[in-house]
């Protein structure tokens, strides 16, 4: 059985992936709106990855006899800039996502739940993937100002990202 502190945190968790989902879904449609249907694809697979992440949190409570409480999810924005500001605004939201796992992580071992720490390494590892993926784009991306080919050749990189079904 969860302790108290550790399923409300892990409901807080499961808000913070499905955020992450919708505001990749609204990032996927900003991209299609302008003309970057690569991004819109890369974004919309990412979208259901986050979705997936949160699905992964709900199994855990629920197979610890735990609580499921749902919150509300707040409106993302509708706008991003440009593609390389968009992916700086990925990458801050990432880290936060970091800093909200290492802070369940920390929670747990405090707690003494050993179970739960070790379930939250996955998330650990997938999270340093995040990052890095992010970090890779956008050190693609510094190149549009010098190569106005640089969007396109990326737009049709991001393309290639396989689907998660």
């Amino acid at each position: 059985m969860l302790k108290e502190k550790i399923q409300e945190a892990l409901n807080e968790q499961i808000n913070k992936e499905m955020y992450s989902s919708y505001l990749y879904l609204a990032m996927s449609a900003y991209s299609s709106s302008v003309g970057l249907p690569g991004f819109a694809h890369w974004f919309r697979v990412q979208a259901e990855e986050e979705y997936m992440h949160a699905m992964r949190l709900f199994d855990y409570i629920n197979n610890q006899d735990g609580k499921i409480k749902l919150k509300e999810i707040k409106e993302p924005p509708a706008g991003f800039g440009t593609a390389v500001e968009m992916f700086h605004q990925v990458l801050e939201h990432e880290q936060f996502i970091t800093r909200s796992i290492n802070e369940l992580v920390e929670l747990a071992n405090a707690e003494q739940d050993g179970t739960t720490a070790s379930f939250l390494q996955w998330y650990v590892k997938e999270q340093e993937e995040e990052e890095e993926n992010v970090k890779e784009i956008i050190a693609k991306l510094r190149g549009i100002d010098k190569n106005e080919y640089v969007i396109s050749s990326v737009d049709q990189e991001l393309a290639k990202r396989p689907a998660l079904r």
